[in-house]
């Protein structure tokens, strides 16, 4: 049996077509709304030549039509791909053109943006504008002109070569040059790292085949009402929503771009989420701030889980949330997007784990010189090898797949570059990525693409940025700029609202340096080395953090 999301999404609107798919906001779709217009997008996206595996470009914000194009591309054997909201033009030419993609479905208010790059992606053979109140512009098809189309009853789209379980989903990710790298999985892969049609929460097992997990739809018991926080474009936020889904669940989304705490419980208090996903301290501190400025404001007796993954979730903040929801069970997930399930901590009333302290995933080990297993208690620091139902690979990648994806002992892994010491009691510790990379609120900033743009700034020698710890995003960026010598102080003398606003007219926010600091040299080897770690030290040194 190998599992395919378009028909497990199928199966799910055929099993409880009234129950509800997809809430955001005042805007309500039951699961035969949903698949109806996932339908007819996936109708039109065939008449328009998409051929077998052809890739789909969701270029959105939170919303239904989200998970409404990649059902459709689901359907038509087509393959879905996660555009970064927040990347500038350049980005957003590297990663469309990387991922072939030829269609792409765009919120309107990004439309002067798509509209100056489209001229460089010939590819793309057709685009969808979703609205939300922003001009739509003349050369691209209203989305909801499509969805809208009524679909013959009984009749679903079939991809001429059928579905399959090899069937693709990538997911685009950071990668160590700064550029984005697409994450190859296959659905039957993915579907199992997601539980199979299980819960392991109540102690289900994975469905054997499409007829145990139809019979599971059916009643609607397992189905349960999910509200992923952080942005679908990311693993954590599209993965919590597809485990919902695959047992014919409903996803909640806030209709407010802006991350709004309360908000969100508002959102939960109303619509009685059970499941509620983020990624650490960037959303778990906001969340936390609300509910001790407004106690017992919110009726939350709905929510069983709030899980995490990508990022640092620390313990202080775990056991304030279990203060006001101490029948909530944390879930703090080590993963990545080429790694599902590397390992887990729980934290409940009665129960805690420590900060990045986690026990490993299933057949998971942390692997020293030589690719022999860290000895426990021994402090020698490894990284984390996941195998199993692991991606194919990286898109039209191969080195970065060799380098990635290997095989230990006959046994293929994905080594991400996760570093880890083991207790002697088999717990492991997180100690981070091993290269230089900048994770601020989830997202992955690489020093080397920033440090390019600020370099060619007048004025600047030279650059480097490093992380500063952040209490609400983990880490921040810092600059550390060597100024140019021959610079005639007060004519173009560079400054910090120089270098942040060169990276912010470039680049996605996110990657804007909050801290410059000037300093007389950057201290590169004579082959051009840089001294990551030394940096990064005197950066604290230099702020007091």
């Amino acid at each position: 049996m190998e599992w395919n999301l378009g028909d497990i999404w199928e199966a799910a609107a055929a099993a409880g077509p009234d129950r509800p798919a997809q809430i955001c906001g005042p805007r309500r779709f039951s699961w035969s709304q949903f698949e109806r217009r996932a339908d007819a997008l996936a109708r039109d996206l065939r008449e328009r030549g998409l051929g077998h595996q052809a890739k789909v470009a969701a270029y959105l914000h939170n919303c239904p039509e989200y998970l409404e194009s990649y059902f459709a591309a689901f359907k038509a054997s087509l393959v879905p791909v996660n555009v970064n909201y927040r990347y500038g033009a350049t980005e957003l030419i590297y990663l469309l053109d990387n991922c072939d993609a030829e269609a792409v479905v765009f919120h309107a208010r990004f439309a002067a943006t798509v509209d100056a790059i489209r001229s460089e992606l010939s590819r793309v053979r057709i685009w969808y504008v979703v609205a939300d109140g922003s001009p739509e512009p003349d050369w691209a098809v209203p989305y909801e002109s499509v969805v809208g189309r009524t679909t013959p009853p009984g009749e679903v789209v079939r991809p001429p070569a059928g579905r399959r379980g090899d069937d693709l989903l990538l997911l685009y990710t950071g990668g160590t040059t700064g550029l984005p790298k697409g994450v190859m999985w296959r659905q039957d892969d993915l579907v199992r790292v997601l539980g199979g049609g299980g819960n392991p929460m109540v102690g289900l097992a994975p469905a054997a085949d499409m007829a145990e997990l139809t019979a599971r739809l059916g009643p609607g018991d397992l189905a349960s009402v999910g509200l992923p926080a952080c942005p679908l474009m990311h693993g954590t936020g599209q993965f919590s929503a597809f485990i919902s889904m695959i047992l014919g669940g409903c996803v909640v989304t806030l209709p407010d771009a802006r991350f709004d705490a309360e908000a969100l419980w508002d959102a939960v208090a109303q619509e009685k989420v059970q499941i509620v996903s983020i990624v650490g301290d960037a959303f778990a501190r906001p969340l936390l701030a609300a509910l001790d400025a407004h106690p017992g404001r919110w009726d939350l007796s709905s929510v069983r889980v709030i899980n995490s993954s990508g990022v640092m979730w620390s313990q202080e903040v775990k056991e304030g949330l279990i203060r006001h929801l101490p029948g909530v069970v944390l879930f703090d997930s080590l993963g990545s997007s080429e790694a599902v399930g590397m390992g887990a901590s729980y934290t409940g009333a009665g129960m805690s784990a420590g900060t990045a302290s986690f026990g490993l995933g299933e057949g998971a080990r942390v692997i020293g010189d030589g690719d022999r297993d860290v000895e426990p208690g021994s402090g020698q620091v490894g990284v984390i090898a996941l195998p199993g139902n692991i991606p194919l690979g990286y898109y039209k990648d191969p080195g970065k797949t060799a380098r990635t994806f290997r095989t230990i002992d006959g046994v293929r892994y994905t080594i991400p570059g996760d570093c880890a010491s083991v207790d002697a009691d088999g717990t492991i510790r997180l100690l981070g990525r091993g290269s230089a990379v900048i994770n601020s609120g989830g997202e992955k900033v690489f020093p080397e693409e920033v440090e390019e743009v600020i370099k060619r700034l007048p004025g600047v020698r030279d650059a480097v940025c490093v992380g500063l710890p952040d209490e609400r995003f983990g880490e921040r960026v810092c600059a550390l700029v060597e100024r140019d010598p021959s610079a005639v102080p007060g004519d173009g003398v560079v400054d910090e609202q120089a270098v942040a606003g060169v990276v912010r007219d470039e680049l996605a926010a996110y990657k804007v340096p909050r801290t410059v600091l000037f300093i007389d040299s950057i201290g590169r080897s004579p082959a051009g080395k840089v001294d990551y770690p030394g940096l990064r030290q005197r950066a604290r040194d230099l702020t007091g953090t």
